[in-house]
């Protein structure tokens, strides 16, 4: 009885220091910031927005939203689709964000034209 005690205790010492080294390798601290939630709530979709047209100062078509790449944590870019009809001949290039403003719920490219965009380098999904 005293060796199946001792054998108890001594499996208990080792799970509970085995445990307490695992806890302490994958534990992790997520910082926590404070969100103006008011303000994001007037912000856009992601879903909203892939689809939608972006068009120029005369408010001339020149892409379409193709996706959203959020990279390293940094601003995200907008994919958007140029040139090509009917998503045939089409190229995707990468816009910063910042490089759009919204006006009457229409994404504006100012200065943009299908060439100038046409003319950026061909954006390409890395490969999974």
């Amino acid at each position: 009885m005293k060796l199946f005690t001792l054998s108890l205790l001594a499996t208990g010492v080792a799970m509970s220091i085995g445990g307490a080294s695992l806890a302490q390798g994958t534990q992790q601290t997520i910082p926590v910031l404070k969100t103006d939630v008011v303000r994001v709530a007037t912000g856009f979709r992601a879903s909203k927005i892939i689809g939608e047209s972006v068009v120029n100062d005369a408010n001339e078509t020149v892409g379409k939203v193709d996706d959203i790449i959020v990279a390293d944590g940094k601003a995200p870019f907008l994919i958007l689709s140029v040139g090509g009809f009917l998503g045939m001949g089409n190229k995707l290039v990468a816009v910063p964000h910042e490089a759009l403003k919204v006006h009457d719920k229409k994404l504006v490219l100012p200065g943009a034209t299908k060439d100038t965009l046409k003319d950026l380098p061909e954006f390409k999904y890395a490969k999974d």
